[in-house]
């Protein structure tokens, strides 16, 4: 239900932090959407570009700014602290712009907003903690800044999140246990960082998971065994980790997985003789660059959906290359080299 706001006040109060954002702009937009268009003799900010307000039944807007969508406009500045006065915010994307400096605390103040990009960019500063005041957020995408600092425990009150990308920064610290508080989460995304750590067990609290990206950090401590038990994980991206064990009987059991890609991770053990046994939907297989020993698997006919395999470089010391991967009609690539085969 939208709120009426009678008078002026709250309309002139979200055209002075626009305008703020404007005189933030240190260069001229390039496409001069804001110089042109967003003009203080504008009566409503309603019909500026990149912003939508709200509406009743009868299509009258109230004058509400509802969401701000300024992104790829190749935009240079900070993010002023007035953008905290956009209380009916639903929608803030300043994504794909060259916004720097830190984040300014007063956006704690948009408790409506549900969904939040501010990806590539060149914001610094620790990864801020009252991000996890943003109770109504249920989309988070920070990936390709320079963030720093610790994952804060704070994110576990986003209980309504469904996305969440963190990748691309420089994030340090662990995987915080309370990440299993998120269970609407469909996906989290935290690759390219200095995370180390364990991945923390309380990942199998994410019934909604569908995709996982932990690339290229330094996480230890094994693939746990509840990642495998996720029951609608699709992609799993754990590569360039020092991980280390055996990949877990339940990871080759997920009938949802299509997407495996944990190359690169001192994984040691063997692989199940009918590997496509419990995958039925796998499609991309990538398990290169580890310690894995015995025989390649020799049994390939079930995974009916494969396109791309690379078992390469691992320390298979059994058997030949087995042929019923001749079975798999739409392979398109297939990598085996460094595998120690024979035959």
């Amino acid at each position: 239900m939208t709120l009426i706001v009678s008078g002026t006040n709250f309309t002139t109060t979200d055209k002075d932090a626009l305008l703020a954002l404007k005189s933030s702009i240190t260069k001229e937009d390039p496409h001069h959407f804001l110089t042109h268009n967003w003009s203080t003799n504008s009566s409503s900010v309603c019909n500026w570009f990149g912003v939508t307000c709200d509406y009743d039944s009868h299509h009258h807007h109230h004058g509400r700014v509802r969401a701000l969508n300024l992104g790829d406009m190749g935009l240079t500045g900070t993010i002023p602290s007035h953008l905290g006065n956009l209380s009916f915010l639903i929608e803030l994307n300043l994504g794909g712009n060259s916004f720097h400096h830190n984040l300014p605390q007063e956006l704690v103040h948009l408790r409506r907003l549900k969904s939040l990009n501010l990806s590539y960019n060149e914001l610094s500063g620790d990864v801020p903690q009252w991000i996890g005041a943003l109770s109504s957020l249920q989309y988070l995408n920070l990936r390709n800044n320079r963030f720093g600092g610790m994952i804060s425990k704070s994110i576990s009150n986003l209980t309504v999140l469904e996305t969440l990308y963190f990748g691309h920064n420089l994030i340090e610290g662990s995987i915080p246990y309370e990440v299993g508080k998120m269970t609407q989460l469909r996906i989290l995304s935290i690759s390219v960082n200095s995370l180390s750590g364990a991945i923390p067990p309380t990942i199998s609290n994410l019934s909604s998971l569908q995709g996982i990206s932990l690339s290229y950090n330094s996480l230890s401590g094994g693939i746990p065994m509840e990642i495998g038990e996720l029951p609608e994980l699709r992609v799993l991206y754990l590569g360039n980790n020092p991980l280390g064990g055996s990949i877990p009987t339940t990871v080759f059991n997920s009938s949802t997985l299509q997407d495996i890609e944990i190359g690169s991770s001192n994984l040691t053990g063997t692989l199940p003789s009918n590997i496509c046994g419990g995958l039925a939907r796998i499609q991309v297989l990538y398990i290169a660059f580890n310690q894995l020993s015995g025989k390649i698997p020799s049994v390939w006919h079930h995974c009916k959906e494969l396109t791309d395999v690379d078992l390469s470089n691992n320390r298979f010391n059994q058997g030949n290359i087995p042929r019923d991967i001749g079975n798999l009609t739409m392979l398109a690539s297939l990598y085996l080299n460094q595998a120690n085969l024979q035959g």
